[in-house]
């Protein structure tokens, strides 16, 4: 007669319940937030919340400033930052628009002459960041400057104005918008392909984080660099490459804009690339580096296009706005602290269970 025994639990192994280990999660902040928001917008203004047309309002915003979010949040983990990232998106959008529309280029070979020219910017960044050893915020600020006066100057040197119109009479321009950003209706209620674009660039970068080797080089890259050098990891490369990214998706968004507006300006995006620094604050990654979630920023894209699009529809005032990003910002870091060092302990617990063995 044979008997059966249920499996021993492995002493060695740290047991965490659910929530304790959901709660280790570094978007879990963002994730709560966004609930809790839209039920408060939902109760407030009921009417224009909920409602097919009040999530495509929301999800509008949300796309593009998701997808730099998202690209943020990867050169965050790699512990650095780009404060040209906002700027980059206008200056993106004014080369496609300018040798488009005055050197009659097809709209195209101007989109991709203007990729060329982000991806120039932000290896230069990485290449600065590296070979002086200064803090990227310093190294970024410097190329906002640059690039924030080139917009203005160049453009008012070729046209007279800061303003580029007449993008939509150039050659490849139908074709450019319905790539890019075109308008899907859908339930009655138009809907912008830029969504499309922003939940499949977070899924592949989410994927790339967390199941690949680059991914695992980033993480390590953000928490020591010189330590991640040691074990042979690329870490000059790595950090290169992202601030690349980031520069690719901004040229993404500036040439979204110029499809949808058929026009670029001068100041476009200036200002911008602190909100994607918040969004991806609040979607979990830490300013110090080498943790955090592009799921997270996403999310905090989210939050943000709720309170951009929900404070106008209950009628107060806009500046409100403002007060709710230095909030958000202040619990995204105080929530990221916290869940940061609940996954340490876990670790921590885990490790000493297996040496006591």
């Amino acid at each position: 007669m044979t008997t059966s025994t249920a499996p021993k639990t492995d002493e060695r192994v740290a047991q965490a319940g659910f929530f304790r280990q959901l709660f280790q999660r570094p978007e879990i902040g963002a994730l709560i937030g966004a609930v809790v928001l839209w039920v408060f917008f939902a109760l407030v203004t009921p009417q224009n919340w909920v409602s097919i047309n009040g999530l495509s309002r929301i999800m509008d915003p949300a796309s593009t400033w998701g997808i730099m979010a998202v690209a943020v949040a990867l050169l965050m983990i790699g512990g650095e930052f780009d404060l040209s990232t906002g700027v980059m998106t206008g200056t993106t959008g004014l080369v496609a628009g300018l040798l488009s529309t005055r050197a009659g280029w097809p709209l195209w070979v101007a989109i991709l002459v203007s990729l060329v020219f982000a991806l120039i910017v932000g290896y230069l960044n990485g290449f600065m960041v590296i070979r002086t050893g200064l803090p990227s915020f310093i190294v970024t600020l410097a190329t906002f400057f640059v690039l924030r006066g080139a917009n203005v100057g160049v453009t008012r040197l070729v046209t007279d104005q800061v303003y580029v119109g007449g993008i939509d009479k150039t050659v490849g321009f139908d074709s450019a918008r319905l790539f890019f950003n075109t308008p899907i209706t859908l339930f009655g209620v138009e809907w912008r392909s830029s969504i499309i674009w922003w939940v499949v660039l977070a899924i592949i970068a989410s994927w790339i984080l967390m199941r690949t080797k680059f991914g695992s080089w980033i993480f390590a890259t953000g928490g020591d660099a010189n330590a991640a050098r040691n074990v042979g990891v690329p870490a000059n490369k790595v950090k290169i490459g992202l601030f690349m990214t980031t520069a690719a998706a901004a040229w993404l968004v500036g040439t979204m804009n110029i499809v949808r507006l058929r026009s670029a300006v001068g100041s476009q995006g200036i200002g911008q690339e602190f909100y994607y620094i918040i969004m991806a604050s609040v979607g979990g990654c830490l300013m110090t580096g080498g943790y955090g979630s592009v799921i997270g920023a996403a999310l905090g894209a989210l939050i943000f296009a709720m309170a951009f699009t929900g404070i106008p529809f209950a009628g107060w005032d806009t500046d409100w706005y403002y007060t709710f990003l230095g909030v958000m910002l202040l619990v995204a870091v105080l929530v990221n602290n916290y869940t940061r060092k609940r996954a340490t302990e876990m670790r921590t617990a885990a490790a000493k269970a297996r040496t006591e063995d």
